[in-house]
């Protein structure tokens, strides 16, 4: 491999430096770098941060190749300045089998876009009612540690325990989506003001919150690691900042998505706004970004969920829930989070890098930008503005929530232990 000098480059928007790419590790960092015989990359002016790691991303494959592959997934990641995803379990069939977690992990290595680590189902085909195959998931080729049931809560509170007693035997992580049932049967949205005058059946916080307050409490009864997704709601802010004060092993995520839309664009029936969990309150949307600041929320995950265009492109009530996330996120996370000076471009690195490659356990990705790290980076022109236009989404589904909308920031360079795999804001 060839050697790559990234110069003039804000350093997670620091100070500006060079970095010296050998391989597929960082040479050196500094000021005036010799070029050499490396490509030069002129980087005045951006951000360099670690290459991005999303801990909740839905590849679809096996099973819905119509919506999304794993070909096509990681190109999206790439594009949006990640080096590794974390692929879901709900997948046709579902990936509750050492065999059906090897062959996602397997099909990532041949992407070559970015790594692949495949979540293992909690329950047998995300049914509630009996534990998958957690050791063998974990002793498997793929060596899996985060396990969720995503798009169904585990709302068993035998088998949650169970699962957290059985995960932290290796270390391992369960990652919960909380939604309680019985109080989101026919739900279509966040339940509130504008549900009430739309006349859709909503979606209450406390489905959410309820889930999260139990769960917290099991993992301190159990000495376990429990993970929170999609969190949603300034209530469920409120429990984590309170399990964290006991010291209960509590980690939290919240979607782009969830940063910035709220409840009031559902008023246009336009099914790409519906999600699970919905969009809620303009105060809820406050009350996440503050707890992203602060850490009690300790990640970006994207949540993306593609979905072919008749899944979307019908009335509300027979549309899917999902929004695809990858190409958009860190351009979300710049406007809400760094133009409103809630968090630096350190921050960013920390909750969308640092943190979610610690919980998820890679400990080759969100690493810093030093002498003799992997060479996982991500270089972003935070200057730019632009329209976001779906058409041009390496993403195989164009579910977006902000089509037409225009975003700062724009991945120009990613690359994945020394390998370009955007160049010039282009698949390489």
């Amino acid at each position: 491999m060839s050697k790559i000098l990234i110069r003039g480059a804000k350093v997670l928007g620091g100070d500006v430096q060079d970095v010296l790419i050998d391989g597929e590790t960082i040479a050196a960092v500094g000021t005036g770098l010799d070029a050499g015989d490396a490509t030069v990359i002129e980087a005045a002016g951006q951000v360099l941060l670690p290459g991005l790691v999303d801990l909740h991303t839905h590849l679809r494959e096996p099973g819905r190749e119509d919506s999304e592959t794993v070909l096509t997934g990681t190109r999206a990641a790439a594009s949006g300045g990640y080096t590794a995803v974390f692929a879901m379990a709900n997948t046709f069939p579902v990936a509750d089998t050492a065999g059906v977690v090897e062959q996602v992990w397997r099909l990532g290595k041949e992407s070559g876009y970015c790594d692949v680590q495949p979540i293992g189902a909690v329950t047998v085909g995300l049914e509630g009612k009996q534990l998958s195959e957690l050791g063998a998931m974990h002793e498997s080729a793929a060596r899996v540690t985060v396990f969720s049931d995503d798009g169904k809560c585990v709302d068993d509170a035998v088998i949650m325990r169970r699962a957290l007693e059985y995960v932290k035997a290796f270390g391992g992580v369960v990652a919960q989506h909380a939604q309680e049932p019985r109080l989101t049967e026919g739900a279509q949205m966040n339940e509130g003001i504008v549900s009430a005058e739309l006349g859709l059946g909503g979606w209450p916080a406390v489905a959410e919150e309820s889930v999260i307050a139990r769960d917290v409490l099991l993992a301190e009864h159990v000495g376990s690691r429990v993970h929170i997704c999609h969190l949603s709601t300034a209530g469920s802010v409120e429990i984590i900042r309170w399990a964290k004060s006991r010291g209960i092993d509590v980690t939290a995520e919240v979607t782009p998505h969830h940063l910035l839309l709220t409840d009031e664009l559902v008023r246009s029936y336009n099914p790409v706004y519906k999600v699970n969990p919905p969009l809620r309150t303009a105060a809820d949307v406050l009350a996440l970004r503050e707890a992203l600041a602060d850490g009690t929320i300790d990640i970006v995950a994207t949540d993306h969920a593609p979905h072919p265009h008749e899944d979307k492109d019908c009335e509300w009530a027979a549309a899917a829930m999902g929004m695809v996330g990858l190409e958009t996120a860190l351009s979300v996370v710049q406007q809400t989070m760094v133009e409103t000076g809630l968090l630096d471009w350190a921050g960013v690195a920390d909750r969308m890098s640092f943190a979610p490659a610690r919980i998820g356990g890679l400990p080759n990705h969100g690493r810093p930008v030093s002498a003799g790290e992997p060479a996982n980076l991500t270089l972003v022109d935070t200057s730019y503005r632009g329209v976001v236009d779906p058409a041009h989404f390496a993403s195989r589904s164009r579910n977006t929530p902000y089509e037409g909308r225009e975003l700062p920031g724009r991945v120009t360079h990613t690359f994945l232990r020394g390998r370009a795999t955007v160049v010039d804001g282009t698949l390489a």
